[in-house]
């Protein structure tokens, strides 16, 4: 047994690195391809692999499930979740991005009682509250450095947040390898829905570099530039399985913690490929955010519950 939370443990920690990956890659081409775009190619490359991961685990016949409107919401919701974290990372430095978007456990957490009818007590609004002033010290309200694109970074963790609520409602009868394959067909459909629209209205230039990776048209990528964009769907499908390998093996109140690592990766590779150095702001901040969610984990585990952070924080 002991043995089987130390590999869930790895396979949670390795799952997080490999995931991580997406974020640099996607930067990186963020300058010149339109994200509908990216999230295109990434979903076609992705889909033959999850259609072999829901073979070998459910079967195919599970892709037609009665809770199909569900699943499909769930995905929907996903969709705007990791569209709106892309457009941020398009514009910020990724330990910041990546550091306001792990809010998104503190927001499962206080989300839990309105939506699922869990009790949330006092101390957990304690610990969303501390997280949020780690929001404000990275954000530094009032220094004349605000860019609006960190309230999409928080917005996508708001969504991603409830989006794993509904996988608690419908995790009874669905499983993960199933949300994953409605997740990726509705992020090809909707990056094609979305840059269709934007073609039919003739919006193809913003000023801002959000919008501008929004609304600019498709063009032909190099093949060094596919390659890139294509890799992101290898790289989601190693880190889901990975990650459903971990919570398969050990207790979600074992490995949940080592969610937190993903933390590490980002600033290492902003620094790496992007010459970003980090903020004293950004590393007190994130120190906030991820002292609250771990204080919470600890609260969860001497509970005896499981916590409802169990779920990834890593776009898949």
């Amino acid at each position: 047994m002991q043995n089987r939370i130390v590999f869930g443990m790895a396979s949670l920690c390795l799952g997080v690195l490999v995931f991580s990956l997406q974020d640099p890659l996607i930067k990186a081409v963020s300058d010149t391809y339109p994200v509908t775009e990216v999230m295109a190619i990434r979903s076609i490359i992705a889909l033959p692999i999850l259609l072999v991961l829901v073979h070998a685990d459910v079967g195919l016949r599970a892709i037609f499930s009665k809770r199909f409107r569900m699943l499909t919401t769930r995905a929907f919701i996903l969709f705007t979740s990791y569209t709106v974290y892309y457009l941020a990372i398009a514009a910020l430095p990724l330990a910041d991005a990546v550091a306001l978007y792990f809010m998104a456990p503190l927001f499962i957490m206080a989300l839990a009682g309105p939506y699922l009818g869990e009790r949330v007590a006092w101390q957990t609004l304690v610990k969303v509250m501390v997280g949020m002033l780690g929001v404000l010290v990275m954000l530094r309200p009032g220094a004349g450095l605000f860019d609006w694109a960190a309230l999409l970074s928080l917005g996508s963790a708001v969504l991603y947040g409830f989006s794993q609520l509904m996988a608690r409602k419908i995790g009874d009868t669905e499983s993960s390898t199933v949300m994953a394959f409605y997740q990726n067909a509705v992020y090809l459909l909707g990056a094609a829905a979305v840059a269709v629209l934007f073609w039919l209205a003739g919006i193809a230039h913003a000023t801002h570099p959000s919008l501008e990776f929004l609304v600019r048209p498709w063009i032909c990528p190099t093949r060094i530039d596919f390659l890139t964009m294509a890799a992101c769907g290898f790289v989601a499908s190693a880190g889901m399985i990975l990650l459903s390998q971990a919570y398969r093996l050990a207790p979600a109140n074992s490995v949940a913690t080592f969610e937190y690592t993903g933390i590490i990766w980002s600033p290492l590779w902003g620094f790496l490929f992007f010459a970003e150095v980090p903020r004293s702001t950004t590393i007190i901040g994130a120190a906030l955010i991820i002292g609250a969610g771990l204080f919470a984990l600890h609260s969860s585990r001497r509970r005896g519950s499981t916590p409802a952070i169990a779920a990834t924080c890593d776009p898949a």
